[in-house]
């Protein structure tokens, strides 16, 4: 994407060393200091000039699985374009990890890229191609999540470095696109507004004004947000006659005991409260509430209780497999679909799962290609997993019948080249296929007379019935493996 796009021209000639050119500056002054700006540049840029730097700043990339990179700085340019690295510098750090820097929100290492080029030339460069678009075609990427997500992670990190000109800049264009935003990711606005404290005081006021009229709940409020900023947003509605979506009388007592027994994994505590009647999981939406907040095994527990609606919506019109494809975790909605999520049902402004996902992800993680034996990106599995064609498949006679040690072996086997190859898709498809729950099968097992004779209390069919237990399970990864992950098809 051209900076163009983004910013004016006084925004890219802007610098913190002089931020406006004279009017009677003659030309070659301002050739002068554009060559030195690409000198400086070329410092941080040209790996044939490595050998110049001093320091070195560690970027991990915990949401890709990649291995952490590294970006060689020189303490002289970094000390006197930032008190923050001055004070670094001045303690003796030469080795920087950027998650100590940046504490709050992940900052990635292109943000940190554009950060630092800054810094060095005193111009806004060319925003890294695929970061800020996202994988929706008919998206302009004006402000889908890459675009919003990657001008948020600069604002906080120049806020952090204090970075003046660099956060007035961020925070400008973020104040211009506003209105387009998604109204989930107004939240994350206001977060790293409120993180980087008066600098993005107009962007923090103009945020909670948003918020204020906007149709989020309070649960989401109060799960997301810090608690003097939830009071001011809940006084701002009641001063103005407003109550969220959900009205005064939600989430009423009932629903809160059933939130807090999620909070806590406890499932079973949920089913006792169900069992008193006073509540169900529809009218408290407790799916929808483990899906966008509790980790994804208490989401499916829930959903083996087989006694919600998968396709009910909330008071925002959301299903649960929307705000699972907002979530971006593809082992949640694997498990909606098989419980017979539609994933053509539409939001109240008219968007299906996937082009929720879509517009989520960035365009280069998508197009990135899975490389066997390392961690797919989740952003990039949930769409794969949305656009597969589900069919349920069941257990073939065949697989019944013959020697049930040879068809297990050649089940485990292929499960566990799997794993190797695909380690995050064959998590998801034995997480959902509940492999864990059933008895591991090895092909040097003893024979069933030694077995009986260690377990008498087992009877051979008693074993039988527990293979083919395992062998359903097994069957069942597979079937989800190909029905959902498009790569690992060959395997099954």
């Amino acid at each position: 994407m051209d900076p163009s796009y983004l910013f004016a021209d006084s925004d890219l000639s802007s610098s913190v060393c002089d931020p406006a050119p004279a009017p009677d500056r003659c030309p070659a002054d301002v050739v002068a200091l554009r060559r030195l700006s690409e000198h400086l540049g070329a410092l941080l840029s040209s790996p044939e000039l490595g050998f110049c730097s001093d320091a070195r700043i560690t970027v991990g990339s915990a949401a890709t699985g990649d291995p952490p990179r590294e970006v060689h700085v020189h303490r002289c340019v970094l000390a006197s374009r930032s008190a923050f690295f001055r004070e670094r510098f001045a303690q003796g750090a030469t080795e920087l990890e950027l998650r100590d820097l940046v504490e709050g929100f992940e900052v990635g290492f292109e943000a940190l890229g554009a950060v630092l080029d800054y810094v060095y030339t005193g111009r806004v460069g060319p925003l890294p191609k695929g970061v800020c678009e996202c994988v929706d075609e008919e998206c302009d990427h004006v402000a889908c999540w890459p675009a919003v997500d990657f001008m948020l992670q600069v604002l906080f990190a120049s806020a952090t470095f204090q970075i003046s000109e660099l956060v007035s800049l961020f925070q400008r264009h973020l104040l211009d696109i506003l209105e387009k935003v998604a109204t989930d990711e107004m939240l994350d606005i206001l977060r790293v507004a409120n993180l980087c404290g008066k600098t993005c005081s107009r962007l923090l006021l103009k945020c909670v004004e948003v918020v204020v009229k906007s149709d989020l709940d309070n649960v989401t409020l109060e799960k997301t947000l810090t608690s003097d900023i939830v009071k001011q947003i809940m006084k701002s509605r009641s001063d103005a006659g407003l109550h969220g979506p959900e009205g005064l009388g939600f989430p009423d007592r009932n629903v809160k005991s059933i939130y807090r027994a999620l909070d806590s994994d406890d499932v079973e505590l949920v089913k006792l409260l169900l069992d008193e009647g006073h509540t169900s999981l529809d009218d408290a939406y407790a799916l929808h509430y483990a899906a966008a907040h509790c980790d994804s095994k208490i989401t499916k527990k829930l959903l083996d209780l087989d006694r919600a609606d998968v396709n009910r919506k909330n008071h925002r019109g959301y299903t649960v497999l929307h705000i699972a494809a907002m979530r971006k975790e593809p082992s949640i909605i694997v498990s909606l679909l098989t419980k017979g999520a539609r994933a053509s049902d539409l939001t109240s402004d008219g968007k299906k799962a996937i082009q929720i996902s879509k517009r989520r992800t960035r365009y280069i993680d998508y197009e990135k290609p899975n490389q066997q034996g390392k961690a797919s990106c989740n952003d990039k599995l949930c769409i794969e997993v949305l656009e597969q064609r589900r069919e349920e498949m069941s257990l073939p006679l065949a697989m019944m019948s013959g020697d049930l040690h040879q068809r297990l072996s050649y089940l485990e086997a292929r499960v566990t080249l799997a794993k190797i190859l695909f380690p995050k898709e064959a998590k998801v498809a034995m997480d959902n296929a509940h492999v864990d729950g059933t008895l591991e099968y090895t092909s040097n097992l003893p024979t069933s007379n030694q077995r009986m004779a260690v377990d008498s209390d087992r009877t051979p069919f008693e074993m039988k019935d527990e293979y083919i237990s395992r062998m359903r399970a097994l069957w069942r990864t597979g079937t989800l493996t190909l029905e959902t992950f498009k790569d690992s098809t060959a395997l099954f």
